[in-house]
């Protein structure tokens, strides 16, 4: 009798843990399903909009289809428009090769900083941190900027943003992370520092190199305060955020108008502020969700550092 109770009580247990378990899953699946609507609708909602009659869309109502299918505010934006061609291709180009030089410029910084035998470690990374809370100000930078001759050329955008201070910061605290004996055993077969950074630590970083590259991509892209700042007069460096800024307050105020800010005839009863506001966030918003997923496996899996023991 005794042994039936002892065995009764470990399947009562299995079985209130298997019910806890199912309750469990099904509010956390009905709690991602919730939390996915409410992220996604805002931007099937603009979806929507961007593929709408403008005159149509004035009267609301448009969910997560367009009622009126129209592709005007993409004309309005990409055939209508030099200028956001022309910025396309800056902004394209910014964004290569800014994230690349950044990339380059604060994983070699990075794995400096990192090594245990550099005298002034300790002293350039306090360097690099203040300058994450103080600068000298838009003027004075400003003024700089024309001193080295960066004003009015493409190089205004990639050659101060080459360094960052957090993603230094992020680089160097990851590099610490792996095992000093992959390097030593390096420097017994002959290694030299650009030999370790290269054959060792870069394919371990490679996790945090995308996650910083994206992050470089991400504010290259999206950049259009500079563009206004330094190269507002040189329309061959504009950037196609900066245009597409100017393009949404030309259609605001375009009721009336004939202007060049304003938008064209052909589209002028088919197009109005929120559609083309909606289109270009869209155009702004597709290349960097279709570069995404090339980078997501890296946020997932990450690599696991072993086969060495400290």
């Amino acid at each position: 009798m005794n042994d039936e109770i002892a065995l009764q009580k470990p399947l009562n247990h299995k079985r209130k843990m298997a019910t806890e378990d199912i309750i469990f899953t099904i509010f956390n699946t009905i709690f991602l399903v919730l939390f996915a609507v409410v992220t996604l609708y805002p931007v099937l909602n603009t979806l929507a909009y961007s593929f709408n009659e403008g005159n149509d869309a004035v009267r609301g109502g448009i969910h997560l289809l367009p009622r009126r299918w129209s592709l005007d505010n993409y004309k309005e934006i990409l055939f209508e428009r030099p200028g956001i061609r022309q910025g396309f291709i800056v902004t394209l180009g910014r964004t290569v090769l800014g994230t690349f030089t950044a990339l380059a410029a604060n994983a070699l910084l990075s794995f400096i900083l990192s090594r245990k035998k550099f005298l002034f470690k300790s002293s350039l990374s306090l360097f690099w941190v203040i300058t994450m809370y103080a600068s000298g100000g838009l003027i004075p930078v400003l003024i700089l900027f024309r001193y080295l001759h960066l004003t009015s050329s493409f190089w205004v955008y990639i050659i101060p943003g080459m360094v960052s201070a957090f993603n230094l910061m992020v680089l160097r605290t990851y590099m610490e992370g792996i095992p000093d004996s992959l390097e030593e055993s390096a420097q017994l077969e002959g290694a030299g520092y650009m030999r370790i950074f290269w054959s060792i630590i870069t394919p371990l970083c490679k996790p945090v190199y995308a996650t910083i590259a994206l992050f470089v991509a991400v504010y290259h892209w999206n950049a259009w305060f500079d563009a206004m700042l330094y190269n507002r007069f040189d329309p061959q460096f504009t950037t196609l955020q900066y245009e597409l800024r100017k393009l949404l307050d030309s259609v605001s105020a375009s009721t009336g108008q004939t202007s060049g800010t304003a938008v064209t005839e052909a589209a002028a009863n088919t197009i109005t502020p929120i559609t083309v506001r909606a289109a270009a966030t869209i155009a702004t918003m597709a290349p960097i969700i279709a570069l995404y997923p090339f980078l997501q496996r890296y946020f997932v899996t990450g690599l696991t550092i072993g086969g060495v023991k400290e």
